[in-house]
């Protein structure tokens, strides 16, 4: 499972031993200090700030009164054009980040200089693993050293000073469809980390690994496995009795793909997990049970990995909806009595304030329009879902409210304290529903109709304006008490940026349209923004270097939405992918190289139209197999190759390199020759060649009128 780079154990513990004498060693952070973070607010010790994930920082030096005054002191232009997701980590002058294929960088933090960049060379291949783009949400950082998770499903430790690998060990099952996006959490020598691959059919968990040496010392599954094999503890054995059919044979799903928090003094570990595998029911099944511990909140006792409690969010979940959004810890006055809470924006639309001791329901709210429940019954804790909501009794098609990209998706919330607000990435983003009688889960395990927006959306005007009209997105600001609004800025539409929140009463976003602003903590008014000539999904940070304090945040554009949503995703800003890292100061003098206008390429398509039948065909192929990375009815979000303009559409032996025979794997377009027929490809390229010539005579008639 596991091989060592460092040699062998014993001579690692002697390594090890000699360095904890050293504290002022590079990187060195433990506990304490992540514990007692506030009373360093120069550093920024692991990707949600402290182990709270509040996302706030107590410095002030940038403030509402000064920060018209923030201009680029840096920028660093990265090497892949992926969508970047990380929050940097600065400790005692140095930034620690990641970016796109599980790459990690060293910057001097002050300047921007590059000390190192390390390259796991995650293969190619693996993006046909990945849902929602080949990103990388950022490092842990333990005692000298930097902990990294590979898209590839490995877990690799760093040297912080140098960059050098220490160790390396597999996760997760290199043969089934495993993936890793989210960083690691470091306490107590324990390295935590959790895995994705819910879509396609594997069965989730989190595992804490010796921070040393990298042994397994712990596993906790999230999903019942084959009953037929026992099950690995009582909580799994609770959970089977709520599953139906042969749930274990398509995984289980599951996973726990984005951030972890931790209470030191519970000691207890929280996290999210993602919808079950299938998500969906099959025709006629209805609702047979509640599919524990899927789209839950669980925590768990850090030393040994057990049980402590769930809270399931959304039972018997059809319709996608994730518990993985960021989790924060806080101490809430709640009915006069001060309560240790954990707060979560669910992707459901509803926002639950649970005692972390317990996991015992304090409230729960919809912080956006929703239409698939009633509301949340106080009692039993349960969401009072409507009958049209269940599509699989009614099978006909119901427009859901969350859509599956959420009412918040993985982007973090921020807690501040000083205001006792939580700000919100939220977003409406409708969805199509509808039951397949005839799935079969080849790739994706969702029980739908995947091709619906693929085959109607492009020729039906009414249904896409009705869907664009929809699509809103917006920063929140949340009163987790009273369970309210008390103000929002409203964007061009979703899929925007992670937030930061800070004592000097500000509130930090990026978004899809590539504005990068703060905005008063209080009420939400606008008081700076910087063009990042590209979308900002990533969440900002803030350290300070001597008595200057700087904001940084990762620019580019990426993630499901540009890559799933295709022409839709243009409602929030229609972006290319430029990568960077942007640090900014009251005293910055740095300018980016102006950009490129965006231009349209040239179509490629031949003059005779294909066939109608295998069009048709070929939109259903496309829809299952191309879809998810190339953009809903063959129209690309800005982060891959737009099909309608591809040379390969005219050039046969072009066509065959690349589609059958793998020639750009290593950029991630894998050879379907294994999951398709010649037939199959053929018919995908004639639906290729069609939504080419539409968007060909669509372009024609805009320049005529």
């Amino acid at each position: 499972m596991r091989h060592h780079l460092a040699g062998a154990a014993a001579c690692a513990l002697a390594i090890f031993n000699a360095q904890a004498a050293d504290p002022q060693r590079a990187a060195w952070v433990t506990a304490e200090r992540i514990r007692h973070a506030d009373t360093e607010p120069q550093n920024w010790l692991i990707t949600g700030h402290d182990y709270s994930d509040q996302r706030f920082s107590p410095l002030k030096s940038i403030n509402d009164g000064n920060v018209g005054q923030l201009h680029l002191a840096w920028y660093y232009d990265l090497d892949t054009h992926r969508g970047q997701e990380a929050t940097p980590v600065v400790v005692d002058g140095v930034m620690y980040s990641t970016s796109a294929w599980s790459k990690v960088q060293a910057f001097e933090a002050a300047t921007g200089r590059l000390l190192w960049q390390f390259d796991p060379h995650v293969p190619g291949s693996i993006a046909i693993h990945v849902c929602c783009d080949l990103v990388n949400r950022g490092v842990a950082v333990w005692m000298g050293r930097l902990y990294v998770a590979t898209l590839d499903g490995r877990l690799i430790s760093l040297d912080a000073q140098t960059g050098k690998p220490l160790w390396s060990v597999a996760t997760t099952d290199p043969t089934r469809p495993y993936a890793i996006t989210g960083a690691p959490l470091a306490t107590g020598g324990r390295i935590i980390i959790g895995n994705a691959g819910a879509e396609y059919g594997v069965r989730g968990y989190v595992s804490a690994y010796d921070a040393l040496t990298g042994k397994l010392l712990w596993r906790f599954y999230t999903v019942p496995g084959d009953p037929a094999k026992g099950f690995e503890n009582e909580a799994l054995a609770r959970a089977a009795k709520t599953w139906s059919g042969e749930w274990w044979k398509d995984g289980g799903g599951g996973t726990v793909w984005n951030s972890l928090s931790y209470d030191p003094e519970l000691d207890l570990v929280y996290f999210g997990t993602g919808n079950g595998s299938p998500w969906g029911r099959k025709p006629g099944e209805g609702s047979k049970g509640d599919s524990l511990y899927a789209a839950s909140i669980l925590a768990l006792h850090a030393a040994s990995g057990a049980y402590a409690w769930h809270y399931q969010t959304t039972p018997a979940d059809e319709w996608d909806y994730d518990s993985d959004q960021t989790v924060a810890l806080a101490t809430l006055n709640i009915a006069g009595k001060a309560r240790k809470v954990l707060m979560q924006a669910n992707k459901n639309g509803f926002f639950y304030v649970l005692d972390r001791a317990t996991g015992e329901l304090l409230s729960a709210k919809n912080f956006v329009p929703v239409n698939w429940a009633s509301g949340v019954d106080p009692k039993t804790g349960r969401p009072q879902v409507l009958p049209q909501a269940r599509y699989a009794y009614t099978g006909g098609l119901w427009v859901g409210s969350p859509g599956g990209l959420g009412a918040h998706n993985w982007m973090p919330a921020s807690f501040s304290p000083a205001t006792g607000l939580e700000y919100i990435p939220a977003q409406e983003l409708p969805f199509p529903f509808l039951t397949d009688k005839e799935f079969k889960p080849v790739e994706l395990g969702v029980n739908m109709a995947i091709d619906l927006a693929a085959t109607s959306l492009p020729q039906d005007p009414k249904t896409k304006a009705q869907v664009l009209a929809g699509l809103k997105g917006y920063l929140l600001a949340w009163d987790p008490v009273a369970q309210r609004e008390v103000w929002r800025v409203t964007y061009r539409g979703p899929w925007n940026g992670g937030l930061l929140s800070t004592a000097g009463n500000l509130v930090f976003q990026g978004s899809a349209a590539g504005e990068f602003a703060a905005y008063r903590a209080s009420d939400g008014r606008k008081l700076w923004s910087f063009a990042a000539q590209t979308g900002v999904v990533a969440a900002p940070m803030t350290f300070a270097v001597g008595a200057k304090q700087y904001v940084t945040v990762l620019a580019g554009w990426g993630g499901a939405f540009p890559l799933v949503a295709g022409e839709l995703s243009f409602k929030s800003g229609r972006q290319v992918n430029r990568s960077r890292v942007l640090t900014f100061a009251l005293e910055g003098t740095a300018q980016l190289p102006a950009a490129s206008p965006l231009s349209e390429p040239r179509l490629a398509a031949p003059s005779v139209p294909p066939e109608p039948t295998l069009a048709a065909e070929g939109a259903k192929q496309y829809a299952l197999r191309c879809g998810s990375c190339h953009g809903d009815a063959a129209v690309s979000g800005g982060l891959v190759p737009d099909l309608r303009y591809s040379a390969a559409l005219v050039n046969d032996a072009l066509w065959k390199a690349v589609v059958e025979d793998g020639a750009h794997e290593a950029n991630g377009m894998v050879s379907f020759k294994p999951e398709a027929t010649h037939a199959q490809l053929e018919a995908v390229r004639a639906f290729l060649i069609q939504r080419a010539q539409q968007s060909a005579l669509a372009a024609r008639a805009a320049k005529a009128r």
